[in-house]
């Protein structure tokens, strides 16, 4: 769940209109015709005034976004953030480990300059990371709300691929305890995270976003 612009294209030659899509691993367009281009098949992004050319291996792609977004997606592409940035956790970030994670994941937390709590105890994180590898782990997750701050989010972290486990059983666990899915984000070669926040009307009147958030966002990744 990226950034997202109806505009007009040109594809292979073809004009069109429609949805253009820049996702975690891909560009995607949805009209006619469709496209779906894998971010590591591009071979040449060209910045041309309101327009983002995309040179691929299967063709080319070009698509009228405004001079702004044109500028933002191309930035995007040559410099997609790093696993901590698309997961929100940047130097002051408060994060709350529940679950089974990597070990090693965890410290790079730590590194990044987050303070980071493990365990279900606590309140106010601004980001809850919850490791998740049977369809048990997922019986008892709506406590994990009270671990986090009204305006933050929650990660179910979760192996991929797999027929016990699925995205769907992982959403409907997430939507049963009352949160709204709201991005995915790839984690490694086995796992992936899908996150849940608490929907709008359903916060404590005059929450705002979380210091910490609100400056990991403008902060540089180290």
């Amino acid at each position: 769940m990226g950034k997202e612009q109806t505009c007009d294209a040109v594809i292979d030659g073809v004009r069109t209109h429609g949805l253009a899509m820049l996702e975690t691993d891909d560009v995607q367009f949805r009209g006619t015709p469709k496209l779906k281009v894998l971010l590591k098949d591009i071979k040449k992004v060209i910045l041309d005034g309101e327009d983002l050319e995309l040179r691929h291996k299967g063709g080319v792609v070009r698509f009228n976004l405004g001079a702004k977004q044109a500028a933002a997606w191309a930035k995007r592409i040559l410099e997609p953030p790093g696993l901590l940035d698309k997961l929100g956790v940047n130097e002051g970030t408060r994060v709350t480990v529940a679950g089974g994670l990597d070990e090693d994941f965890v410290h790079s937390l730590e590194l990044r300059g987050a303070s980071v709590r493990r365990g279900r105890k606590g309140k106010d994180a601004d980001v809850v990371l919850f490791g998740a590898e049977t369809l048990a782990d997922l019986e008892d997750v709506a406590g994990l709300a009270k671990l986090m701050h009204p305006a933050g989010g929650i990660w179910f972290v979760y192996p991929k691929g797999r027929k016990d486990l699925r995205e769907a059983d992982v959403m409907a666990a997430g939507r049963a305890a009352g949160w709204k899915d709201n991005k995915t984000c790839r984690v490694s070669e086995t796992h992936t995270a899908l996150r849940f926040v608490i929907p709008l009307a359903d916060r404590p009147a005059k929450t705002s976003t979380p210091k910490a958030a609100r400056s990991a966002g403008r902060s540089k990744a180290r």
